[in-house]
């Protein structure tokens, strides 16, 4: 009885041993199953497109003087009169005063970052934005509202911001903002967007259905990636943004974009302090905005089914003790 007794002791400890090596190993496989992907803290703009702080489909057209950081491009077979009002020369990138931290390219093909890469990220980065959904419903004149980052949708307008749109980061140095337009995007003349609260990481993204009109003397804020064409107005600026149109024109009037939003002392250019030169490539705050970024893979779904069946069965045999003879 005494060798049975002692058996029976080390089966069950055994057990317990296999028990829990096998839940171990289930639970390790699902952490691994709804950990976050690494492909989803990937940049919205490719690097190229990121680059390039105007960006035209079809002509870039500019009332001097304006002033432009970053790379001012074209992708078309309009060659050197794709572009007007700056240095250029078709097939090469070429350097202009009203240009700082960039050149000016007119159908540039080879080296990088090139304006052609560039479309076909512009592209590629509208169709994500899409993909994000409608978000919230908003009025179509945004005027006097204080938004949280999310996505939002803005219907068509007379004008979509006659006055102060304020976008409040709540503490978050990622946040990001996506306005989704599914017509046009109208500012009145001297309205402003203000970002306040958020740090370098932060993104703010207006997916335009058509065309762009950016007001007289508007301060306004992140990235306008439209259809059609842009238009920016006399004296219009975007301090910390992006002008880039798929297929038509974009049109400067004296103005001052810049796409990597340095060397912005806080509270210029309608940006509060708390801003330290974000808005141009968002990083993990845009992440926690995509439906997807949440949803595991078909392979890791089946992970995630064999890990729940080993815990399933491992408690079951937890549960199960061995006769003693």
């Amino acid at each position: 009885m005494k060798l049975v007794f002692k058996h029976s002791r080390r089966a069950r400890a055994r057990t317990r041993t296999r028990s829990a090596s096998m839940t171990l190993f289930a639970l390790s496989v699902m952490g691994i199953c709804l950990s976050p992907a690494p492909a989803s803290a990937t940049p919205l703009l490719g690097s190229d497109l990121a680059s390039f702080t105007v960006l035209g489909g079809a002509t870039v057209t500019n009332v001097p003087t304006s002033s432009i950081v970053g790379n001012v491009g074209v992708w078309s077979s309009g060659g050197a009169n794709a572009i007007t009002g700056f240095n250029s020369s078709p097939g090469v990138a070429v350097s202009d005063p009203q240009v700082t931290g960039g050149t000016v390219q007119a159908g540039t093909m080879t080296g990088s970052p090139n304006a052609m890469t560039a479309q076909q990220q512009l592209i590629t980065a509208i169709t994500n934005l899409g993909s994000l959904g409608p978000g919230t419903l908003e009025p179509a004149d945004l005027a006097g509202l204080t938004l949280l980052p999310g996505v939002y949708t803005v219907p068509a307008g007379t004008t979509n911001l006659s006055g102060t749109l304020t976008l409040d980061g709540n503490g978050n140095a990622n946040a990001a903002w996506v306005f989704q337009m599914p017509s046009t995007l109208i500012t009145s003349p001297d309205s402003v967007v203000t970002v306040v609260n958020t740090g370098a990481g932060a993104g703010v993204y207006w997916n335009v259905g058509s065309s762009a009109t950016i007001g007289t003397s508007t301060t306004f804020a992140g990235n306008i990636l439209a259809l059609d064409s842009i238009t920016m107005n006399t004296s219009a600026t975007d301090f910390c943004g992006r002008a880039l149109a798929e297929s038509g024109a974009v049109t400067l009037q004296q103005n001052s974009l810049s796409g990597t939003c340095s060397g912005l002392a806080a509270g210029s250019g309608g940006l509060s302090a708390g801003l330290s030169g974000g808005l141009d490539v968002a990083s993990s705050g845009l992440v926690s905005l995509l439906p997807y970024a949440s949803v595991p893979e078909p392979s890791t779904l089946s992970l995630l089914m064999i890990g729940l069946i080993l815990v399933g069965f491992a408690a079951r045999t937890r549960k199960q003790k061995p006769e003693a003879t």
